[in-house]
């Protein structure tokens, strides 16, 4: 959509909660102030909640002990020399 006539001339000032060089201007903060405390503990409980969550893992991955993993034994036989394994490969 194209600016309106009075707009593209610079007759009217286009109004903004920005200044000039794009900081925040008293309107803006004044209109975030009532917000600013509830979004920092709404922010503080995100940030608690995925740092519990994360250590909660590590607790619990830290624990395993791997006792139902069936290890198999090394090979007590090496194969002979020029024999084909079972992947097709020479050794």
């Amino acid at each position: 959509m194209l600016p309106t006539l009075p707009l593209q001339r610079g007759i009217l000032k286009r109004s903004s909660y920005y200044d000039t060089d794009y900081r925040a201007g008293a309107a803006l903060n004044r209109a975030r102030r009532p917000y600013l405390f509830k979004n920092m503990i709404t922010g503080v409980c995100i940030f608690g909640f995925a740092i519990g969550v994360f250590a909660f893992t590590l607790k619990a991955v830290g624990q395993e002990t791997f006792e139902d993993v069936i290890v198999p034994d090394a090979p007590t036989t090496s194969p002979k020399p020029g024999a084909v394994s079972a992947n097709g490969m020479r050794s």
